[in-house]
């Protein structure tokens, strides 16, 4: 058929077939020159195997051939589907395990078809391989009857091919027949869907594999019965090094497989054998789309700066973030639809995220049954909505690691759905890093929003900013964290991490309407720094101040300012230092982050032996982890989120977690030695206001209209 076909080794520790066929297929030493196609190349490959300074088991980035490592199980078939949309000339084969099966990604990534376009996109073959076994006990779907497997199955709209037995020869012939026809039914489909126009979603074909668990290995071992049972999961000869018998048993299951017929007197394939491989970049370890990075183009990007909100003034203007940046979105997609290189991910909040201006030029991808009254719904639509952020993760890191681009946003206190797959895609990345052959793929790019500090009609359920604290904790050489803001800063710091490489990128915006500070050329200045003093807000100028007030996050960078608004009116004489912060690693030493500033730069921001009063987006204790080694550590004090939460008025969640402008006030008052003179009557007075405030939320259901309403004024 000559197919552009790649493979997506689900099962636990399944790299042995990928590494064992790529170097019989020749690919491997290319890739490996050391690993030669003999005897010697031969013991290398299998020493290093699983060894100290070797390869892993899993099909780990070092295996050519692989974007899937499949370590932590759940994502094969979503990997599958995001290599295939966009790819119209590429299959993906899926081996799923029974095992991985049970997972709560893979049960839902069954409804992937319902999101592949046969005149547009590549197609996947699942084959759910039944061995029978996990590690030590069955598996539900080899357990049910075949009847309720094939009509499950047969649900989430697939036909399914089952192929069972146990005797290697008509197995492989019952294989071989059923791929067959599946490949024409494939292709007869998409010519269909590409020559007439998609019209109806079909049933796509796939294989149901049933082989005893340890197939062709030892049936027994010391009188215990292995293949067929638990019991071959893994190693099952474990006294190789003490068991003669063990040896014994070793020796005739490698000589079953008569290699004196496979290799010939140098160790080399033979020759008939050879030629059954595909030839270039057909192979399994040398197709492109498994190196994404040799595919990857430039996004055609326009220029952010033509979005700018006019700030004429800071703290005067309102705008919403992300409904702005939703346009600039809107025109990368129009951009880029030529290219069929950029999709937008989400689960289900692409217009509550205020990033609706996207349908203007695309819908929300479906193949199911649209009704008269969906909203922007197609089987064209490049926006990939489904209420499972286990999907939108899993299918957009299958399309950024075959060479495309795209784009996450997510409910902050929900990405946490995700955070293994993070953690995943975060250790390819690293490792990815140190191999030379692996190209530089486009980041995987996320935008939390609908945040921690503008939760409050949702409630406790939905407020969580802990997601950065996990990434935080990765290489510094893969990560980065934004904290925008405003409204400028988001589209300069969005338009850097799209054109980025090799990173996972949190951008972390609120949606709801709030005041600006930067204008545009101010926030690129800012954004390129990452960190940055606002002299407009401060007044220290010309000397030391008596205190630093830093912030992060566009809700703390409000407060921080409503806060140093109170100061300068009740205790002008206090010289303030305001400091925001936009890229959060720059409070890393630079000998820890790319980002991180110098101590001496550090030093000259933030004082050497001055208060410092941070109000952070997140859990204070991350500010802490970041600056510990810094000079004047012991004198910062975060405020941040202290999982405080309810259903309340946005103030009142400050207030809840003491991050408010009276809390910050009072801060400064305790820690600013030359206040201690007025330092009971401005307390008290900073008091009276959150008894007013809390007085009334409970009468009017809504902030004070001081609070409500305030806007810079200095």
């Amino acid at each position: 058929y000559g197919l552009n076909m790649i493979y997506i080794c689900g099962p636990g520790h399944g790299g042995p077939g990928m590494v064992a066929n790529t170097w019989l297929e020749g690919s491997y030493s290319e890739f490996y020159p050391n690993i030669t196609q003999d005897v010697e190349g031969m013991k290398r490959l299998f020493t290093q195997f699983s060894f100290p300074g070797g390869i892993p088991s899993h099909a780990a980035p070092e295996t050519p051939g692989s974007i899937h490592e499949g370590g932590e199980l759940g994502y094969s078939l979503l990997h599958a589907c995001g290599a295939v949309f966009d790819n119209p000339d590429l299959v993906a084969c899926c081996v799923i395990g029974d095992g991985e099966a049970e997972t709560g990604p893979l049960a839902a990534s069954w409804h992937s078809n319902k999101f592949l376009n046969p005149a547009r996109d590549g197609a996947v073959i699942p084959i759910l391989h039944l061995n029978g076994y996990k590690i030590a006990g069955p598996t539900v779907l080899a357990r049910i009857e075949r009847d309720e497997l094939k009509a499950y199955l047969e649900g989430c709209g697939y036909k399914p091919y089952f192929v069972e037995g146990h005797e290697p020869a008509p197995m492989h012939r019952a294989m071989a027949a059923a791929l067959d026809t599946l490949i024409e039914e494939i292709q007869a489909i998409q010519k269909e869907a590409r020559e007439k126009g998609f019209s109806k979603r079909t049933q796509w074909p796939m294989i149901v594999l049933a082989t005893p668990k340890g197939w062709t290995g030892p049936k027994e071992v010391d009188g215990v019965q292995i293949e067929g049972t638990f019991r071959a999961h893994q190693v099952p000869l474990d006294q190789l090094k003490s068991n003669p018998e063990h040896i014994k048993i070793l020796e005739d299951w490698m000589k079953s497989y008569h290699p004196e017929e496979l290799f010939d007197e140098r160790g080399k394939l033979v020759q008939e054998f050879a030629a059954l491989a595909p030839k270039g970049d057909r192979r399994m370890g040398s197709n492109p789309n498994t190196n994404g990075g040799l595919l990857l183009k430039d996004l055609h990007l326009p220029d952010f700066r033509k979005y700018a909100v006019d700030v004429p003034k800071p703290g005067t203007l309102y705008a919403e973030a992300t409904r702005v940046l939703g346009q600039m979105l809107r025109d990368i997609m129009k951009l880029n639809m030529d290219s069929r290189n950029f999709r937008v991910f989400g689960p289900d909040e692409t217009s509550s995220n205020r990033l609706s201006a996207l349908f203007e030029v695309t819908d929300r991808m479906s193949t199911a049954r649209i009704l008269p009254n969906d909203d922007h719904v197609s089987p064209d639509g490049r926006v990939m909505e489904v209420l499972s952020e286990h999907l939108c993760e899993g299918w957009l890191e299958g399309y950024l690691l075959t060479g495309r681009h795209g784009f996450f946003s997510c409910y902050e206190g929900f990405i946490h759905i995700v955070d293994s797959m993070f953690n995943q895609h975060a250790k390819w990345l690293k490792t990815s890093r140190s191999i030379p052959w692996r190209r530089s793929i486009a980041s995987l790019n996320y935008l939390l929003t609908s945040h921690v500090w503008r939760q409050d009609h949702n409630g406790f359920s939905h407020q969580d900013p802990g997601f950065i604290d996990l990434v935080v904790n990765k290489k510094a050489d893969i990560v980065r964290v934004y904290l925008p803001p405003d409204t400028n800063c988001l589209l300069s710091v969005a338009d850097h991490c799209l054109r980025s490489r090799n990173y996972v990128n949190v951008i972390v915006a609120g949606k709801q309407p709030a005041l600006q500070w930067l204008d545009m050329d101010a926030a690129i200045k800012h954004c390129t720094a990452g960190i940055g003093i606002w002299d407009w807000a401060s007044t220290d100028q010309g000397g030391e101040p008596d205190v630093v007030m830093a912030c992060a996050g566009d809700i703390p960078t409000l407060e921080t300012l409503a806060a140093v608004d109170l100061l300068r009116k009740n205790l002008p004489d206090v010289k303030i230092r305001v400091v925001n912060i936009v890229d959060l690693m720059t409070l890393q030493p630079a000998t820890e982050h790319p980002h991180g500033l110098s101590d001496r730069e550090f030093d000259s921001i933030f004082t050497t032996d001055k208060p410092v009063v941070f109000a952070f987006h997140g859990y204070p204790w991350l500010i802490h982890r970041l600056t510990y080694r810094r000079k004047n550590h012991e004198n910062l004090h975060v405020r941040g989120y202290k999982e405080e939460g309810t259903t309340t008025t946005p103030f009142d969640m400050t207030v809840l977690n003491e991050l408010d402008r009276l809390h910050l006030a009072g801060d400064v008052i305790d820690r600013v030695p030359r206040l201690q003179s007025v330092a009971a009557h401005q307390k008290q007075m900073l008091r009276n206001k959150l008894i007013e405030h809390k007085l009334y939320i409970a009468r009017h259901g809504d902030d004070m209209p001081e609070i409500r309403d305030w806007q810079w004024s200095a």
